[in-house]
């Protein structure tokens, strides 16, 4: 079974990390994950653990942060003005300590103020800016956990006092919280930025109701319900337009900036905005269930899959913590026993080491780099499901598409109809849309557009859908057959295949053959743009797999400068194709399929990265895809792609930025030529700066 929490007042990625690992690690769980943006625990238990895992929880989570309130899900509330009380009373504690600090500082300066008097100023400033700190430390010691900032924190200040650098103690401690405050703003604005981006639910909806407009909840609202949309409101609820006209903005959406037109008969999904004109929509989807609805779940959720990167970070800090504070130690201990070096010299400089050596600049920037890289992501209108797939886009190598749908408009239409002595076209076409009648294809819709007539399907039976091949169903007692050649061919069917190029839908009724339709899909307009954009980019190999006539695969592929192309095949030979490409691919690189995520399923699945393109509404493209391009644009991919190595180009310069000024400092404090003052910069001032480079990565 599965248990949420709300962990209200969660800022710190480090400690997410850390709860995470350690509920993962207790009996009876099989699964755990900290989402840091919704603030939640998620865990996955045996039935018999339900009752009594709560306490162990909070017991877990407050050994890492004290401060954060544990609730199960179904019993927790908003809380926001709990939360900002909480901020207002730590900014009250630090400007109280800063202020005592700062007053004391300019007696000592100005007045000669110094003496027990003097110390003890500063040892109140110390307390009420770090007890915290210091209390976390002593929580975490008696539970084993000893290597963690706070630890780091406690005894280089608390050995500063003790060889009499007392304004210095107080000072690291004071730009320590300064800086752990700015992590959490930061966090908090990231988290806010991406919240205020998906919040695209309405909180009413219109019905009519005897006679007169009521407004209700929309999670209250049955399918089949029809709901009334204002000028300026958004789509609450996911259907179908039936009365009106209205421009709709799907910025939200889709990240496009041209609004589309609506009429009667046309889709309207939830979280659009009507900008002109009343629309009345036919409900097709409840609101839990709507397009809105599961893209906030779908970004919200992307931060529990996390990047190797981020992986990376997280073991490399559970070596480097422990590595420094010995590194320390033998600094503060082996000179002086040895080498005759006074006790107090090598001490503050191994404080010193201690203070520079923190890894908060790590373990917070590059989370939240990722972070705001999936929020600049779904800006645009891709979403990906976790800073995984972000990373993977950067190492592409190898991009499959599918043709129709993806790099072709999908949108068919009858241009010519070829039939025998025995069967008039407009025999052909009919049996055609006969056949055609229960098919979702794109290219059945062509066909029963094109024959514009009602279909009475009461004169059908025995409807068999033949996948790769075509259809088969009786009418009046006869077969109608309507595919590709390999069908006529399997079923016996003596005729003469077309010559021509394109999409060829064959017919047959009772045994002989009836005639053909030409049918014909647009390229998309960027298509080409797309894959031109895919090679400067750096991918080495573009493919297109399709189940058309060879011709047809030859001409789009020639159109398109793409690399290579396999045409007639079949669902499973789509796998099969997709496995040999995977097999020779570079070594490093990932391959990523592209399709419109509804037919092409098993291979979005079996590529490195499965990519739906044209999404918006669709289920089986949200959950199949690790990456849904919101629009019909392939070149949206190309988008991504620039999108996800911005953001890991940030998440390397703040690990090369951290990981270069700390190791300068501790060389040079090692050496004693580095202050209390240059180490402060190497831990807080490295933090802030790590900081403000990860939120870059919100406008990428």
């Amino acid at each position: 079974m599965e248990k949420v929490f709300i962990l209200k007042g969660l800022d710190c990625p480090n400690c997410s990390a850390k709860i995470e690992k350690e509920v993962g690690e207790l009996e009876g769980i099989t699964s755990s994950t900290v989402n840091l943006m919704k603030q939640t625990l998620t865990i996955t238990l045996d039935e018999d653990r339900a009752r009594t895992i709560t306490p162990i929880i909070e017991s877990i989570v407050h050994t890492h942060e004290p401060d954060v309130e544990v609730q199960e899900q179904s019993e927790a509330s908003p809380g926001c003005s709990e939360e900002n009380e909480n901020t207002r009373n730590r900014i009250i504690r630090l400007a109280a300590g800063a202020i005592l600090y700062a007053i004391i500082m300019v007696l000592h300066s100005f007045y000669s103020f110094t003496g027990m008097t003097y110390l003890a100023g500063l040892i109140a400033a110390y307390f009420i800016l770090g007890y915290d700190v210091l209390w976390q430390a002593l929580r975490n010691i008696t539970h084993g956990r000893i290597f963690d900032e706070h630890f780091l924190m406690s005894i280089s200040t608390i050995g500063a006092f003790g060889i009499g650098e007392y304004p210095e103690a107080v000072a690291v401690m004071l730009f320590y919280q300064i800086g752990e405050w700015f992590q959490d703003l930061a966090v908090d604005r990231s988290r806010h930025s991406i919240a205020g981006l998906m919040d695209i639910r309405p909180d009413v909806a219109h019905i009519r109701q005897d006679g007169k407009e009521i407004t209700v909840a929309p999670d209250t609202i049955a399918i089949g319900s029809t709901i009334i949309v204002h000028p300026g409101e958004r789509i609450p609820l996911d259907g179908q337009v039936t009365s009106g006209s209205s421009l709709l903005d799907t910025r939200a959406l889709t990240g496009e900036s041209v609004p589309r037109r609506v009429h009667s008969g046309d889709t309207a999904l939830s979280g659009c905005i009507a900008k002109d004109g009343v629309i009345e929509i036919k409900v097709s989807r409840t609101f839990g269930e709507s397009t809105a609805s599961k893209i906030i779940d779908l970004v919200q959720n992307a931060a529990s899959r996390k990047a190797p990167t981020e992986r990376f970070i997280t073991r490399f800090c559970r070596y480097y913590t422990p590595f420094v504070v010995f590194s320390a130690l033998l600094l503060g201990l082996v000179p002086p026993l040895f080498f005759g070096g006074l006790w107090a010299d090598w001490l503050i400089r191994s404080f010193i080491f201690l203070v520079i050596s923190c890894p908060c600049a790590l373990v917070i920037s590059i989370p939240l780099t990722f972070f705001s890289g999936i929020g600049a992501a779904s800006r645009k209108g891709i979403l990906v499901k976790g800073s995984n797939y972000l990373e993977a886009l950067t190492q592409l190598g190898t991009v499959v598409f599918d043709k129709t749908g993806t790099l072709t408009k999908g949108v068919f239409r009858v241009t010519a109809i070829d039939s025998t002595d025995n069967f008039s076209k407009d025999t052909v076409l009919h049996l055609a849309a006969l056949a055609e009648s229960q098919s979702r294809h794109p290219i059945a819709q062509s066909i029963r557009q094109a024959w514009k007539n009602p279909i009475d399907t009461t004169t059908l039976s025995d409807y068999q859908e033949l996948s790769g091949l075509g259809i088969c169903v009786v009418y009046r007692g006869k077969k109608i057959l309507a595919g590709n050649e390999t069908l006529l061919h399997q079923k016996h069917i003596t005729f003469t295949p077309s010559p021509a190029a394109g999409t060829k839908v064959y017919i047959a009724y009772g045994g002989s053959y009836a005639g053909c339709l030409h049918i014909t899909d647009e390229i998309k307009e960027d298509s080409r743009q797309a894959i031109q954009g895919l090679k400067d980019a750096g991918v080495s190999q573009t493919v297109m797999l399709t189940g058309d006539a060879e011709d047809i695969g030859r001409t789009v592929s020639q159109k398109l400068g793409l690399d290579t192309y396999y045409a007639q095949l079949l669902p499973q030979d789509k796998v099969d194709r997709l496995e040999e490409l995977d097999a020779h691919k570079q070594i490093g690189k990932k391959l990523a399929f592209v399709g419109d995520g509804i037919n092409d399923a098993p291979v979005l699945a079996r590529a490195d990265v499965g990519i739906a393109m044209g999404g918006l509404g669709s289920d089986a493209a949200i959950e199949a895809a690790d990456v849904v391009l919101m629009t019909d644009e392939p070149s949206k991919l190309v988008t991504a792609i620039r999108v996800a190595r911005a953001t890991k180009g940030i998440a390397w310069q703040n690990i090369v930025l951290a990981l270069g000024i700390k190791g300068l400092l501790l060389i040079l404090g090692a050496l004693g030529m580095a202050t209390m003052w240059e180490a402060v910069f190497g831990d807080v001032g490295v933090m802030i700066l790590a900081v403000l480079n990860s939120m870059r990565a919100l406008r990428a």
